[in-house]
């Protein structure tokens, strides 16, 4: 600023408020209008649109920068370089490892612990344990005395706990699959083995059998198990099916099975049984007191309708063979084809002299003796193809049956079946008499395959088992006895032992009665 100081001249003043160095206000606008145009330019740019123009090549070029910038900033993955030492050795290896996680290979020893010194001593041998415990399991076929011996006992012991057991129990109902816990001890030497010092294991499913050692000598230990007996009651309506029902109420699939093949020997089960009936299955059940339980096989089975037994069969040991009886003590059949008549064989098949001719021909069948009007049977299911006079054979049936079989029977006294009607195993055909060319009175029986005869005695008759005296008695006490059984009380509770002590005496009395 000029201002006149009175002497004529000029001075200058100056506004302490101003800089020293004043930008232009030209210049000032200039910088303002640059820093406002670069907010509005666009630096990431959609290098998707507007291809090849100048927005997108300055896209482009940001986007290079971007990524190596980023390149340049990455880390070294490389190892890092250290000093490298020698090996070590010895303790100091062993002492180094002890504090590290070693490998399963070392035992996994880990944590801090002291290494081997000069005043330890390596042993001599390594110390022996006390004992073994181990667990030896019986094999099919194989032997109390060889699965000892192969456990690691002393032959003279394995004898004598051979000796031991077989006082109360017999060897050969120990069941394969049986679990022996054995007890070696401490052996005098390594050359020796080791003595028996405890064996124990479960003999009968009533009996468990400990062995224990009592200064030189092995002392046998009884342990009987109260055992229920009850039979294993189960009945149910068949509904849809007799088999499933069966298994809904509880019974197994290997007893429902066997229980339909003796019924379907005595009826049929699609055609006889209706959905309303009641099924009746009785099995040997047994329980333990230790909680086992042992299912065993199919002892009655039965069919009621409207409460009443329509099929009764019980299982019953008669002269050494188990067989099925029906309630009045008559078995199932067995075999192939029932004998025709109840007469004994009187002529067999092949070449004869004929009683009346007087000359040798073949005899195509064979003779049963018999009553005159003792009753013919049909040796098994059929249709009759032809009944009546037939020449020489007198009054004769034939009967087709199934597998291109068939029968004949000849010099029958009346005849009881007509032709074309369908007959059923040991069904009465006809009644033993002496027509035709015959001596006196029998059955002449043939059997033909896809009709030619050949000898009946290819083909087994079925043997029909009886029981009667006292030993009808008993089977009749035995099936009454299982049908007062009620049905589930073999699932009750189980009493104990201690509250038992009758059938505990009785247990006792029975084991020591086996032993003797």
């Amino acid at each position: 600023m000029l201002a006149d100081q009175g002497n004529g001249a000029a001075a200058i003043a100056v506004d302490p408020r101003a800089s020293s160095f004043a930008v232009p206000e030209t210049l000032t606008g200039a910088v303002d209008n640059w820093r406002e145009e670069l907010t509005h330019v666009d630096w990431v740019p959609d290098l998707g649109r507007d291809i090849g123009s100048f927005t997108w090549f300055r896209g482009l070029i940001t986007l290079t920068l971007l990524c190596g910038v980023a390149i340049s900033c990455l880390p070294d993955f490389g190892p890092i370089k250290g000093h490298q030492n020698a090996a070590l050795t010895g303790s100091r290896a062993d002492q180094a490892r002890s504090q590290t996680i070693a490998p399963l290979a070392y035992g996994s020893d880990t944590g801090i612990r002291m290494a081997a010194t000069d005043a330890v001593r390596p042993l001599a041998q390594s110390p022996e344990r006390p004992s073994i415990e181990l667990v030896a399991t019986l094999g099919r076929g194989d032997s109390l005395r060889r699965v000892l011996q192969r456990a690691g006992v002393a032959q003279k012991e394995a004898r004598e706990v051979t000796d031991l057991v077989s006082s109360a129990v017999t060897l050969g109902d120990i069941k394969p699959g049986t679990k022996i816990d054995v007890t070696l001890g401490r052996r005098p030497g390594k050359n020796q083995p080791r003595p028996l010092d405890q064996l124990a294991f479960r003999a009968r499913f009533d009996l468990n059998l400990e062995i224990l050692r009592n200064g030189d000598t092995l002392k046998l230990n009884r342990k009987p198990i109260m055992v229920d007996n009850t039979p294993l009651r189960i009945r149910g309506v068949v509904g849809s099916s007799l088999y499933r029902s069966a298994r809904a109420a509880g019974a197994p699939a290997e007893a429902v099975q066997k229980y339909l093949q003796v019924i379907g020997k005595k009826m049929s089960v699609s055609r006889d049984i209706r959905s309303t009936d009641e099924f009746d299955i009785i099995l040997d059940y047994r329980r333990a007191e230790t909680g086992e339980v042992e299912v065993g096989n199919l002892l009655y089975a039965g069919i009621e309708r409207d409460g009443k037994a329509k099929a009764q069969m019980l299982k019953w040991t008669s002269g050494g063979r188990s067989n099925w009886f029906e309630a009045s003590g008559v078995g199932q059949s067995r075999g192939e084809l029932v004998r025709p008549t109840r007469g004994r064989r009187t002529s067999n098949y092949g070449m004869r002299r004929h009683p009346i001719l007087r000359y040798k021909r073949m005899h195509s069948g064979l003779d049963f003796g018999g009553g005159y009007g003792a009753p013919i049977y049909a040796v098994t299911d059929g249709k009759v193809s032809f009944a009546g006079r037939k020449g020489g054979y007198g009054k004769f049936v034939k009967i087709k049956h199934s597998g291109g079989l068939a029968s004949g029977y000849a010099h029958m006294s009346r005849i009881a079946v007509s032709n074309g009607r369908n007959v059923r195993k040991g069904q009465i055909i006809g009644y033993i008499g002496s027509t035709g060319l015959s001596t006196g009175p029998h059955l002449h029986y043939e059997l033909y395959r896809n009709g030619r005869t050949i000898n009946p005695n290819s083909v087994k008759f079925v043997q029909r088992a009886e029981l009667g005296g006292r030993e009808l008695k008993r089977f009749k006490s035995e099936l009454q006895r299982l049908q007062t059984v009620t049905p589930g009380a073999a699932l009750g509770t189980l009493k104990s032992a201690s509250s038992n002590k009758k059938k505990q005496r009785e247990i006792n009395r029975l084991s020591k009665a086996s032993v003797s």
